[in-house]
């Protein structure tokens, strides 16, 4: 339990890395010159390199186990990612290091959940999962009004050294508490991501773990912060009371998703259900933004409430895939998850610059909510064809 309770911070350091830049928004661009767009790369940077290091992930957990794997990869990658943004004098410097950062988080999470499927009821998978991420998603909330106070009295340099000396001790620690499950010899021919995507159960799964997690990690890494400092005039401080408000639900969110599976008897109607109202209020925003942040931040904490329910989608895939990939198959799922947010987030930076229009920011985020209303939308139609899987 020690461990899990250090993988856990190891977690919230995850959740805080990537959601920290809009909060640092202001100030990267008076110091670095960075943009909106540049943001937007920076981001999907390390959801990118995130989703990519997935299957090396997969390949270590299932043979070294995660103490070793969680061990290196998050006290290298996470530790220095975070020392080179504090030393960074560019954006391309910025997007490196939030890409080695992505990369020492990667097994952040899929360490403790590998060791959840090996030593504990599956029909619990989603209420164990959504519990672990609602207390990693303290560093979400840290990422937003309280980093932008640290900004205020220390500088955003200082800020990210201290952050970077307490990712070196989690790392150590990792080492120290965290304990292998009993490996889990194969008892059938084939161990490797072939053998995962020839399960035709989890391809319409595939399309919702990738559309699934992208609005609302895209909004919170992202566009919230120049959403609220190009239409409303917002600084700082108060970038990071909204963005507080959006990392609550998430949170929130969390919880009230992990148990729906249990009470409801089913998985797949339980994240249909959040990703129509995700969906809904997508194109509310896509047809007309609020005039005003409070009915902003209303749509966004809906789309962070509703876009929550990653555990469940996680525990609906991992109920189609055998003991022996457990490693493997649990990273290709989180490599959807991530790499979906990765990817659309990159694609989101030019959809907002070929809209921009000067004085006129409001048609580029309508551009944005178009973009997404489009995919959640394929998402949902895909899943729609799966085959449930009941806890």
């Amino acid at each position: 339990m020690r461990g899990i309770i250090v993988m856990s911070l190891a977690y919230v350091f995850s959740q805080f890395s990537r959601a920290f830049l809009a909060v640092l928004k202001p100030v990267l661009t008076s110091e670095l010159g960075m943009t909106s767009v540049d943001l937007a790369y920076a981001s999907g940077a390390w959801f990118l390199a995130f989703a990519l290091f997935q299957f090396p992930v997969g390949i270590l957990l299932d043979s070294i186990g995660p103490r070793k794997t969680a061990g290196y990869i998050f006290t290298i990658f996470a530790g220095g990612g975070m020392f080179l943004f504090a030393y960074a004098s560019s954006p391309l410097m910025i997007i490196i290091a939030t890409a080695l950062i992505g990369v020492g988080c990667s097994p952040a999470l899929m360490a403790p959940f590998y060791i959840f499927v090996r030593n504990y009821d599956a029909a619990k998978l989603a209420t164990l999962t959504s519990v672990f991420i609602a207390v990693g998603t303290l560093g979400n909330i840290g990422s937003s009004e309280p980093l932008a106070a640290a900004i205020e009295l220390w500088g955003w340099r200082d800020t990210a050294k201290i952050v970077g000396i307490v990712v070196l001790l989690i790392g150590v620690a990792i080492f120290a508490t965290l304990k292998d499950p009993e490996k889990v010899e194969a008892t059938e021919q084939g161990g490797g991501y072939l053998s995962l995507l020839k399960i035709r159960e989890l391809w319409p799964i595939f399309p919702i773990i990738l559309g699934g997690y992208m609005v609302a990690a895209g909004l919170r890494g992202s566009w919230i912060g120049p959403f609220y400092e190009e239409l409303f005039g917002y600084d700082t401080l108060q970038i990071g009371r909204a963005t507080l408000y959006m990392s609550i639900a998430i949170a929130l969110g969390t919880l009230f998703f992990g148990p729906l599976d249990r009470i409801f008897k089913t998985r797949k109607w339980v994240v249909m259900a959040g990703n129509l109202i995700v969906l809904a209020t997508c194109i509310v925003m896509a047809v007309a933004l609020p005039t005003d942040p409070f009915g902003a931040i209303v749509a966004f904490v809906l789309i962070g409430f509703f876009g929550a329910s990653y555990a469940v989608q996680m525990a609906h895939g991992k109920s189609f895939i055998p003991a022996h990939l457990t490693g493997r198959g649990v990273t290709l799922l989180n490599f959807c998850s991530i790499g979906g947010a990765g990817i659309f987030q990159w694609l989101s930076g030019p959809v907002v610059k070929a809209y921009a229009v000067d004085g006129a920011p409001e048609a580029q985020y309508e551009a944005l909510f178009v973009f997404y209303t489009i995919l959640v939308a394929i998402a949902i139609l895909s899943y729609s064809f799966s085959k449930d899987a009941k806890p």
